[in-house]
């Protein structure tokens, strides 16, 4: 049973750290190339992916989280990588239950225009800027648990 625990630790950080890169970086700007003539097309479709990373986010930290403090007891506070994994969590929280939604009714509220076509565009892109730089974040503090992890440090 300790291996499979071991095991779904790693699976539970490429899951969340993989599909943080590949969403954010790969398919989310392949949408937008692609569907260059319908924008927020584009937009609707990465704002829905994003929310479905940030689900397995919470399940996968959650779920490292846990293990951490089975496995280590209160030691767990003490090493790096747990209060990463915290971090980690908090920004896709504020991300999934702060801004996502922020920048959905910043959406509404600009119907029936697209909001980059309504006077809301500043507050939209101030907004998704500030997203976007907690995704990066996010992204990297991600990264560094997964170099960490395959060095062997826990």
């Amino acid at each position: 049973m300790r291996r499979f625990a071991d095991a779904l630790c790693t699976v539970a950080l490429t899951l969340w750290v993989g599909g943080l890169w590949t969403m954010g970086y790969l398919v989310a700007p392949t949408l937008f190339h692609n569907l260059s003539s319908d924008r927020p097309l584009a937009g609707r479709l990465a704002g829905q992916l994003f929310e479905l990373i940030a689900w397995v986010g919470l399940g996968c930290a959650a779920y490292l989280l846990v293990f951490s403090l089975l496995r280590l007891g209160t030691a767990a506070l003490r090493r790096w990588n747990f209060w990463l994994l915290l971090l980690m969590l908090l920004l896709t929280a504020v991300s999934l239950f702060g801004l996502q939604p922020l920048l959905a009714q910043l959406k509404a509220d600009a119907l029936p225009r697209e909001v980059m076509e309504s006077v809301l565009r500043d507050r939209f892109a101030a907004w998704h800027g500030v997203s976007s730089i907690l995704y990066l974040v996010q992204s990297l503090l991600g990264l560094l648990l997964v170099t960490s992890s395959a060095r062997g440090v826990r």
